[in-house]
């Protein structure tokens, strides 16, 4: 009984009253950060959700994007501040915190090391995810390789080419990006008409068809303007090369443009305009007959003979 009394008598009691309720204090803190940070993350979001609504994306992609990146961060911040709670709540209670943050310090070098390329393609996968740089349902060149997106993790990037491939993009591996339907799209053609033909009268046929597009009831809304005629390109070897644009809703250029050059074949067939195909003439010079009439001659003498 002595015993216990002794061991009780020489325990400090006011000390272990001052560091529970600092120990407290120190937990309590660390709650009301972390719901601090939930309700900005949830602004976060609210925002990222308006700015993808205001940029016509699907409310689906839009959500899943906004939901991937809050939770990265959630789960990034809370694992800083509860690891910091617990450090802390250690050195309250006379921990030595100093040979842990050496043995982390070592551990995460060793990591790192092991792990740089993932690393990397985490990184480079939550800035693509956050600058909306491409989303699913685009068609997007990656490292020269074109498709359409299929996914978009932290770690990769999923295309499938027109042939049904698919390509597995390591994100930090990806050196150029070039999306073909952020926003808009166009559809640039060229086409070719013959030496004879009087090119204001071709301008003006090919705005016609532009306009008759425009106010179709099928193509009409996916065509955010009039055909842009840039007017003559160049003077290829057998054609005069006119140049221009259509302007449409993201990924409706080939819809739209195929059934334009449709149409400008109708037209032109109508019109007599004439498309011209690669073709030589052979000339022998002044002083040779023409070669029409030496064939004929020639065969005129197998029938004789």
């Amino acid at each position: 009984m002595d015993i216990i009394k002794n061991s009780f008598s020489t325990i400090e009691w006011e000390a272990i009253i001052l560091t529970s309720f600092r120990v407290l204090f120190i937990l309590l803190a660390g709650w009301i950060l972390m719901k601090i940070v939930k309700r900005l993350l949830s602004r976060f979001e609210r925002r990222l959700l308006k700015k993808g609504q205001g940029a016509d994306e699907p409310p689906s992609e839009a959500a899943k994007r906004a939901e991937t990146i809050v939770r990265l961060i959630r789960q990034g911040t809370f694992l800083i501040l509860w690891l910091t709670v617990f450090l802390v709540v250690l050195k309250e209670l006379r921990f030595e915190v100093g040979p842990i943050l050496a043995s982390a310090g070592i551990a995460g070098v060793a990591i790192g090391f092991g792990a740089q390329n993932l690393v990397r393609d985490v990184i480079s996968g939550f800035f693509i995810i956050l600058e909306n740089q491409i989303r699913v349902g685009d068609v997007a060149i990656i490292n020269s390789t074109g498709g359409l997106v299929e996914e978009i993790n932290f770690r990769t990037t999923v295309l499938r080419d027109l042939g049904g491939v698919v390509h597995v993009f390591p994100n930090g591996g990806i050196s150029s990006l070039s999306n073909m339907t952020n926003d808009w799209s166009a559809y640039v053609f060229n086409i070719g008409v013959a030496y004879k033909e009087n090119t204001d009268a071709v301008i003006g046929v090919m705005t016609q068809v532009g306009e008759e597009m425009k106010n179709d009831a099928v193509f009409g809304p996916l065509m955010l303007e009039l055909p842009e005629i840039f007017g003559v390109d160049k003077f290829d070897d057998s054609a005069v090369v006119i140049k221009g644009r259509l302007r449409t809703k993201p990924i409706r250029q080939w819809q739209v443009g195929r059934e334009y050059l449709r149409r400008i074949k109708l037209a032109f067939d109508d019109k007599g305009i004439e498309i011209p195909f690669p073709h030589q003439t052979l000339y022998f010079g002044e002083a040779s007959r023409p070669i029409e009439v030496a064939l004929l001659e020639k065969l005129k003498d197998q029938q004789d003979s």
